[in-house]
């Protein structure tokens, strides 16, 4: 039993869905549920798929189409997909999210793509009794939203120290400067732990410096660091913002390496600045250049159809949908409470980020790896 709170909500959204029934409407016309041996279940995805961070939803849109069709091809268990557009804003987000939540066929719901998303989406779900898995939501406290809340990508407070740690040690580093975007959950959670864990390391911060989403100009942010000289440079910014800094910083003669976060990892990075985006630093599960079949398997079918190496967005897609196959397959019904119960249960699931597990609350349990941008390429940093 999980709690009077989600039976009475269970209760009151299933008799809207039987009343909806009777008048006619309401739901899918096809019924998730065990066939033949066979789990079949509808998923709904909650993802930026238009505006500036599309990026992010189309790599994700990707990795769960292939990994929809290879599972769909193994029989076991069978997964419609239904997508569904944010936008990249919380109340889209939500408005998506209660729609696939009200649909008595959708299962479990994979996304949405932000942390500022997930705060609203999260305890929805949560509070309705259906499992979301973020594949992308990386701030502190997703999975802590409740017990129906997961995500298999690996947390800020889990990558930045990794990458920093890596960086502070080959270049000596005692002296940093950071900036961060301060109009997005994301991106402060990533601030807070870059401050964080300079404070545990000893580092002297030199200036702590903030910009908005879509802002243009970072000159005056930039020529303070420039003039303070530090070694290294800690960045917490979406892709857009953080091409743009980077290829500024350049232009004004920065050339210490950046940290950055998670939302900074994205090809895209490269596809903006350019050479400018030579020396960032990352943390991150996925490498494509890694030596293992199921990887390079999964990057040329990706290739294939997209036309470039997918990225870590995808990866993480890719595996969440496996992951959320094999809950179904050992739940052995595409019941809400039984495939929430099957996805606590995983552990050591060998995907192409590694071998991963959920924690007790539904967090990530692997290790990260940690890159470089090195001649407009992401290549392991040593």
């Amino acid at each position: 039993m999980r709690g009077l709170m989600k039976k009475l909500v269970g209760f009151t959204a299933l008799s809207s869905v039987l009343f909806l029934t009777a008048c006619g409407g309401g739901g899918n016309e096809e019924s998730s549920g065990t066939e033949g041996g066979e789990v079949s279940a509808d998923v709904g995805v909650v993802s930026f798929l238009t505006g500036s961070g599309a990026a992010y939803g189309e790599a994700i849109q990707g990795g769960l189409k292939l990994a929809q069709e290879e599972i769909n091809a193994k029989g076991d268990v069978k997964i419609n997909l239904i997508f569904e557009d944010s936008a990249g804003k919380q109340d889209q987000a939500l408005t998506a999210a209660q729609k696939l939540i009200n649909s008595d066929n959708v299962t479990a719901i994979i996304g949405p793509t932000l942390s500022t998303e997930m705060n609203v989406v999260g305890p929805e779900a949560d509070l309705s009794g259906v499992p979301i898995i973020g594949t992308s939501t990386t701030a502190e406290g997703i999975p802590q939203i409740g017990d129906y809340v997961f995500r298999n990508s690996i947390p800020e407070a889990l990558a930045i120290p990794a990458s920093m740690q890596q960086a502070i040690d080959k270049y000596d580093v005692k002296k940093v400067a950071i900036l961060y975007g301060n109009d997005d959950v994301f991106t402060k959670s990533g601030y807070d732990t870059m401050k964080k864990t300079a404070e545990e390391m000893g580092l002297e911060v030199l200036t702590t410096e903030t910009f908005q989403k879509g802002q243009s100009d970072y000159n005056a942010q930039l020529t303070k660091i420039k003039n303070l000289n530090p070694d290294l440079i800690l960045a917490s910014a979406l892709y857009n913002e953080g091409a743009v800094i980077m290829d500024q910083a350049r232009k004004m003669g920065i050339d210490v390496p950046f940290v950055g976060g998670n939302g900074f990892n994205s090809p895209e990075v490269i596809n903006i600045a350019g050479e400018s985006s030579n020396g960032l630093i990352v943390a991150t599960p996925w490498y494509s250049e890694k030596e293992d079949e199921k990887v390079q398997e999964f990057v040329t079918k990706f290739e294939e159809e997209h036309g470039h190496v997918p990225d870590q967005f995808a990866a993480q897609a890719y595996d969440a949908l496996y992951i959320l196959a094999d809950a179904l397959k050992n739940a052995g019904s595409s019941d809400r409470d039984a495939v929430r119960d099957a996805l606590a249960k995983t552990k050591d699931f060998e995907g192409i980020l590694g071998n991963f597990s959920f924690d007790e609350e539904g967090d990530v349990l692997m290790d990260p790896t940690v890159l470089v941008i090195e001649g407009e390429k992401f290549v392991e940093f040593k």
